[in-house]
């Protein structure tokens, strides 16, 4: 009843607060009322930030890969308000094959652009961020340093940890200094100070920072993991160049690669697809974006206008450091396509390229 009461609360100050709309519906619903002590803690963490943080548009995040399913009653109606799915029916299906496709954005007039695609995954047999503990998040980082040592046999690299210490067990030879770790930050390589982030935190993702955080990065710097974040791991490729697909096709080997390896098996749900922390990301887990300059539409100094544009074509813009970080001096912004559930993977890439295909029109118009 009074996390009934706080949902009421939360819902006068921002309607549009997802995790409080249905939080209420759901602890109201019979499968609500009927939550054991133990379940009821578990979804109490899950809706935790939506409460904490009214702003919040969503609000919530899984714990483990199966709250999806035992709190479907809440998540579903989520996870299909977020994704667009009205008549509540769709099936993720997940396809990579882009035969015959040219995204070459030369033809668009665009020189190289910076380009990265990347997905969130979580293995089978750990909690999720939110749910891990010191020990949890230290276990993980030592159960895939085997897996980033395949990984170095086929692309290089070395593997990048802000753990202070692996405990009972010791040092931890991957060790980075803050000076390191800055620098890694500034290029975009690792991820910033997580316990800085209010939604992060209310949700327990950033909990024991910095332990079971890092990276690891390819010889060519241009494939890179991170360990710890706001899901167990980030797996991405990032290049300067004109042709969408080179990172496209890149990235889907390596994850081939990944999930080759032993004890590599990644969650997923039957309606779903990839399970991540953050309903948003569910389904393909990609982010597929470039960085383009749009001077006209950025003028003022801001990416307002831009955002109004972008959000009719089906595109996210972000500054070039990422959310909530400025867009360039030179106008230059990040744009992504919004869609990540429902959608294939094959499509998030092609809608990229005709995304910067509109949007410049737009921007050349004016």
């Amino acid at each position: 009843q009074e996390l009934v009461a706080e949902c009421s609360e939360v819902l006068k100050s921002n309607p549009g607060n997802r995790c409080a709309k249905y939080c209420k519906e759901y602890l109201e619903s019979d499968d609500g009322k009927h939550l054991e002590a133990k379940d009821l803690m578990t979804f109490y963490k899950c809706v935790k930030t939506g409460m904490d943080n009214a702003d919040s548009s969503l609000g919530c995040y899984a714990m483990t890969p199966l709250d999806y399913s035992k709190f479907g009653g809440f998540f579903d109606k989520v996870v299909r308000d977020y994704h667009g799915d009205e008549a509540g029916d769709k099936k993720h299906i997940t396809d990579w094959n882009i035969e015959g496709a040219d995204y070459d954005v030369k033809k668009l007039g665009q020189d190289e652009l910076s380009m990265r695609v990347r997905v969130g995954r979580n293995l089978l047999g750990f909690n999720l961020p939110g749910e891990m503990g010191k020990e949890e998040r230290i276990k993980f980082e030592q159960n895939m340093l085997p897996a980033f040592d395949q990984l170095k046999e086929k692309y290089g690299g070395q593997v990048h940890s802000l753990t202070p210490d692996f405990g009972d067990i010791g040092a931890n030879p991957n060790l980075l200094t803050k000076e390191e770790y800055q620098k890694l930050v500034d290029a975009h390589v690792m991820f910033k100070d997580m316990d800085a982030d209010p939604y992060l935190k209310s949700a327990g993702i950033a909990s024991d920072w910095p332990y079971g955080r890092g990276c690891w990065q390819s010889d060519d710097k241009m494939r890179i993991i991170w360990f710890g974040e706001e899901d167990q791991l980030r797996i991405m490729c990032m290049k300067k160049g004109s042709d969408l697909l080179d990172v496209f096709t890149n990235l889907n080997e390596m994850l081939e690669t990944v999930e080759s390896i032993d004890g590599i098996e990644f969650a997923k749900d039957e309606n779903y697809g990839y399970v991540t922390s953050c309903p948003s990301n569910l389904g393909t887990g990609m982010r597929a974006s470039v960085h383009v300059k749009i001077p006209n539409l950025t003028k003022d100094g801001t990416d307002t206008k831009a955002k109004d544009v972008c959000k009719p074509l089906g595109l996210s813009v972000r500054g070039t450091g990422g959310e909530h970080t400025p867009i360039g001096a030179d106008g230059t912004v990040d744009i992504s396509p919004s869609a990540r559930l429902f959608i294939k993977e094959k499509e998030i890439i092609g809608k990229l390229y005709e995304g910067i295909e509109k949007l410049m029109a737009i921007e050349n118009a004016l």
